[in-house]
């Protein structure tokens, strides 16, 4: 009773900022008294901070408790198509170290040993009671990565080693603190929930567009991954292609899309991958790929209100602020061309987190399973 209620108050901390302990009382139907020792142990234990007390009341001043970023800290380490990230992040979501290597495609013992140096500079970089202070390192990651071989143009011997490999296992040896493994599609959906700016929507659809599109699914303000961890596989919905053939969401919607065309006109595609923050001068081929894939997000947007009655859709990805604001407009005009007798539309919305949703999702995970409320949608190694 004791976890579930200190979990209640954090989660509540998380999503307001600062509470006093008559607003944390009044939140959760909890007595003065135990919201009063909960918060106290809590303190003690280095999780919440005092701020400057509230006066200009009559009685007591109320005194704000927020958490402290000091508190915990957590890795994350993103395994995707294109790039591996390594994220240290404090109790607050605040990135306090951030490592990143490009490559062709993902080959296993160049991702370990990256995670293997990288884990080691990070933890130079602490003190004694910061390292202690480790809950975990999450790792988000494609599901069978094998089965990728042709679309990253990667040689199949080498996505083969895939197969078999113990991802958890690998990066279980090289550190002493809990793993967690998670689909990196639903990893960065859970960023959102966690780190992002819409708090206050309880049930989305999640979609983020990285080399290839996938997705999430939040339910009741908690992550729903399904029976195998891979519901809100969004990138296998069927959409109608050019000509009106139905494709899969990810042929038509991914940066791969984009980055086979701008190949095509003879151009380096290499800024979509090395620069997310900025692509540099692109013409009409990116307005067309926006438009494209907008109207494909907007069939899948429609498809999914279909099954469940979502209050948004939120999309998010590898890509300039600019792109990601287009795309968005893109899907708001487009599916207002289908039919939706029967559908409540949900409110379209840009993501918050941004390019490094994965990574931060990855390191959400231990943070998710000590401190929060919500479903537990990973699996761990002690």
């Amino acid at each position: 009773m004791r976890d579930h209620n200190e979990r209640v108050v954090l989660s509540l901390l998380r999503q307001h900022g600062s509470l006093a302990k008559t607003a944390i009382a009044r939140m959760t139907g909890l007595s003065a008294q135990t919201s009063s020792i909960i918060m106290r142990m809590l303190e003690a234990d280095e999780l919440l901070s005092r701020e400057e007390p509230l006066r200009g009341r009559i009685g007591q001043p109320l005194i704000p408790m927020s958490l402290n970023p000091e508190g915990a800290f957590f890795l994350g380490l993103k395994i995707g198509r294109r790039s591996a990230d390594l994220v240290l992040i404090d109790f607050l979501g605040q990135i306090r170290s951030m490592l990143h290597v490009p490559y062709d495609y993902p080959a296993p013992e160049p991702i370990f040993r990256f995670a293997k140096e990288g884990i080691a500079q990070m933890m130079r970089g602490l003190t004694k009671k910061q390292r202690d202070r480790i809950s975990g390192i999450g790792i988000a990651a494609p599901f069978e990565l094998w089965k990728w071989a042709d679309t990253v143009g990667a040689p199949q011997e080498i996505m083969d080693q895939w197969r078999g490999c113990d991802i958890r296992a690998r990066v279980t040896a090289l550190c002493p603190f809990p793993v967690y493994l998670q689909n990196d599609m639903t990893a960065a959906c859970g960023a959102e929930l966690v780190f992002g700016q819409t708090k206050d929507v309880n049930d989305f659809v999640y979609f983020y567009i990285g080399s290839f599109i996938g997705g999430g699914i939040v339910i009741n303000g908690s992550l729903y991954a399904g029976r195998s961890g891979n519901a809100g596989a969004l990138g296998s919905m069927p959409v109608p292609g050019p000509g009106g053939a139905a494709r899969q969401l990810i042929d038509i919607a991914s940066i791969t899309a984009l980055e086979r065309v701008v190949t095509e006109l003879g151009r380096d595609p290499s800024p979509l991958w090395a620069s997310p923050e900025d692509w540099g001068v692109m013409g009409a081929e990116l307005e067309d790929w926006i438009d494209t894939a907008g109207k494909a997000i907007a069939q899948a947007v429609v498809a999914s209100s279909s099954v469940v009655d979502f209050e948004a859709a939120i999309i998010d990805g590898w890509m300039p602020v600019s792109v990601r604001a287009c795309i968005v407009e893109a899907v708001r005009k487009h599916v207002e061309t289908f039919d939706l007798e029967g559908i409540e539309l949900p409110a379209i919305l840009e993501g918050t987190v941004g390019i490094h949703a994965r990574a931060l999702g990855a390191a959400s995970l231990p943070l998710s399973d000590r401190f929060l409320l919500g479903q537990k949608i990973f699996r761990k190694v002690d």
